[in-house]
C-alpha cells in the first residue's frame, strides 16, 4: 500500500486506487514517510471507505497505527442522513482524552523529592491499573443517571471541582442524547470504575512548560515559560470499553438485516438513523459523559494533593483547567452546510478561530488542544487554523506507535526503560510492566506535530517537558 501513496501537497499523501471513489488523505512528513512500515493501516482506512454514505476524504493522521477496524489516527466522516456509524470506527475506549492544568508555581521549585510526594498523594487518591476502583463508594456506585444527562455538571455538584471549569471541556462535559436505557446489562455491570486512571497508555503527568511558539498566546492561556503543568490521560474505562463490545457484536450480527455488511468486523456498523445506530449512540454519549466526569474527579482530587502536600490554597498554586479534549468521539458536526457524523479514533477536534462550536472563552482563538506525546519525552498545546476544515478539524492524539506492545516487551529491558525514563519521576507498581510504553516504542513527536504544522494545518503554542509521571499497570486494550 505505501508505494501507492502520492504527496500531492506539503505533507499529505494520497492513496492511488482506482477502484476506490472516496479520497484517501494521509498525512507524513519526509521522514515519517520513509520510516512508515504499517500497510495495514492504510488498509483499514481503504476498508473505511467502502462503507455507506462515507464522505470524503478518509484520512490518516501522523500518529496513525493499527488498530480495530479503524487506524488509530483516523478520520472518518459519514452523512447525517444517509451514512452508517461504527463502533470500532469509534474505539473501545469512548471518550479516551486529555485536560491540561495551568499553575503559577516555578518548576524550579519542584525538587525530585516533591514532586514524588505529590505524585504519591495524587496515587493515594486516584487507583492505577486495569480493573481498579475507587474506595469511595460515591464512586464504585456513581449516580449514573446525573452522569448520562448531566455530564461533569452532575459531580461539581457534590463538591468535585469548580463551576468554572464547565466552561473549558469539550461540549461543557456532556454529549446530549445520551439514555441508560441503550446501555446493556453487561456494561452496566462496569460502572465502578469512576476517578481511575487504568493502565495502558493512560497517566497523570506534571511536568513544564518548556519552548514558547507564540509568547503573546500563550501568556493569554496562562502557559507561562518554566511554570508546571499537570495533565490527566485517561476515558471511560471497562464501561466504554464494553459499550464497543457490545455494539460492534449487534451492529456485526444485524448487518444482513440492515443492509450494512462491513469488509470487517472492526468496522461492524448501522445506518445511523436506524434502532441500532441510534443506540449506539445514546450509549455512547453515556460513556463519554462517564469519561468526562472521571477526569473532573481526577482534576479534584490532583488539586486536593497540590494543597496537601505545598500547604499553599489552589488560588495560590493556581491549578485552573486549560482544555479537555476527547480524541475517541463520534459527533454530529456540519461541513459545507452538510450535516456529518465525524468519527475521530486516536484524534483530536481542534476547532479554528470563529467556529461557532468553540467555547465562548476561545470564540477568538479557537480551543486549545493537547497532544501528549510518548512517556517520558515531550507533549504539544496547538491551536487549528482555518485550513483545519480539510480533516473535518482534526489534528493527531498523540505521538502514535511505532512498536507493537508485545514487540516493545520483548525487546526492551527493565534497565533500558530506566535509561529513558532517567530525567523523571516515576510512580508505578512495577517498572518492568511498563516495558510496552517505553518511550522508543513510539514515533518522535516533533515530527509528528510538525508533519500537521508544515501542512497548515495547526499552530504550535507551547511544548511541554515532564518531571513526574503516575502511571497504571496492564493493558486497556
Amino acid at each position: 500500500m505505501k508505494e501507492r501513496l502520492k504527496e500531492v501537497s506539503k505533507n499529505c499523501y494520497v492513496l492511488s486506487l482506482d477502484k476506490s471513489t472516496i479520497d484517501i488523505h494521509v498525512y507524513l512528513n519526509r521522514q515519517l514517510f520513509e520510516d512508515f512500515t504499517e500497510d495495514e493501516s492504510i488498509n483499514q482506512l481503504y476498508n473505511a471507505s467502502l462503507l455507506p454514505g462515507v464522505v470524503s476524504p478518509v484520512i490518516g493522521m501522523p500518529d496513525i497505527h493499527t488498530g480495530y477496524g479503524l487506524p488509530i489516527g483516523g478520520v472518518m466522516a459519514t452523512d447525517y442522513e444517509e451514512g452508517v456509524v461504527s463502533a470500532g470506527a469509534v474505539g473501545m475506549d469512548i471518550n479516551c482524552g486529555v485536560r491540561l492544568l495551568t499553575t503559577k508555581i516555578p518548576a524550579e521549585e519542584m525538587s525530585r523529592d516533591l514532586l514524588s510526594k505529590i505524585l504519591r498523594a495524587i496515587a493515594k487518591r486516584v487507583p492505577t491499573g486495569v480493573g481498579r476502583s475507587s474506595e469511595l463508594r460515591d464512586l464504585r456506585k456513581p449516580n449514573l443517571e446525573g452522569i448520562a444527562y448531566e455530564g461533569v455538571k452532575a459531580y461539581i455538584k457534590k463538591g468535585y471541582g469548580r463551576t468554572e471549569d464547565l466552561d473549558r471541556i469539550e461540549d461543557r462535559g456532556c454529549i446530549k442524547g445520551a439514555k441508560i436505557s441503550a446501555v446493556r446489562k453487561s456494561a452496566l455491570r462496569r460502572i465502578d470504575q469512576l476517578g481511575t486512571i487504568g493502565g495502558g497508555n493512560h497517566f497523570i503527568e506534571i511536568g513544564r512548560i518548556g519552548k514558547v511558539f507564540n509568547k503573546e498566546l500563550a501568556s493569554k492561556l496562562n502557559l507561562e515559560k518554566k511554570h508546571i503543568y499537570i495533565m490527566i490521560h485517561t476515558g471511560s474505562r471497562g464501561f466504554g470499553h464494553q459499550i464497543c463490545t457490545d455494539y460492534s457484536n449487534i451492529m456485526w450480527k444485524n448487518s444482513d438485516k440492515n443492509r450494512t455488511r462491513a469488509p470487517q468486523k472492526g468496522l461492524a456498523c448501522a445506518p445511523i438513523s436506524s434502532q441500532d445506530g441510534q443506540n449506539y449512540l445514546q450509549a455512547m454519549a453515556c460513556a463519554a459523559n462517564y469519561a468526562f466526569t472521571n477526569r473532573q474527579i481526577i482534576t479534584h482530587f490532583v488539586r486536593e494533593a497540590f494543597v496537601e502536600v505545598l500547604k499553599k490554597s489552589e488560588s495560590h498554586l493556581g491549578l485552573d483547567l486549560l482544555y479537555d479534549v476527547a480524541h475517541n468521539i463520534a459527533k454530529k458536526e456540519k461541513y459545507g452546510g452538510r450535516w456529518l457524523l465525524v468519527h475521530r479514533k486516536g484524534a483530536t477536534r481542534a476547532l479554528p478561530a470563529g467556529h461557532e462550536d468553540n467555547p465562548h472563552c476561545y470564540m477568538d482563538i479557537g480551543h486549545p488542544a493537547i497532544i501528549p506525546g510518548s512517556m517520558g519525552t515531550g507533549s504539544y498545546v496547538v491551536l487549528g487554523t482555518d485550513d483545519i476544515q480539510r480533516t473535518f478539524c482534526s489534528v493527531n492524539h498523540g505521538a502514535g506507535r511505532v512498536m507493537s506492545r508485545k514487540r516493545a516487551r520483548s525487546e526492551f529491558t527493565r534497565e533500558d526503560l530506566q535509561d529513558q525514563m532517567r530525567h523523571v519521576v516515576t510512580i508505578v507498581r512495577n517498572m518492568k510492566s511498563l516495558l510496552d510504553e517505553a518511550p522508543l516504542a513510539y514515533k518522535d513527536i516533533d515530527e509528528v506535530i510538525f508533519t500537521l504544522v508544515e501542512a497548515g494545518l495547526t499552530k504550535p503554542l507551547v511544548k511541554l517537558k515532564p518531571m513526574g509521571i503516575l502511571k497504571g499497570e496492564g493493558n486497556e486494550g
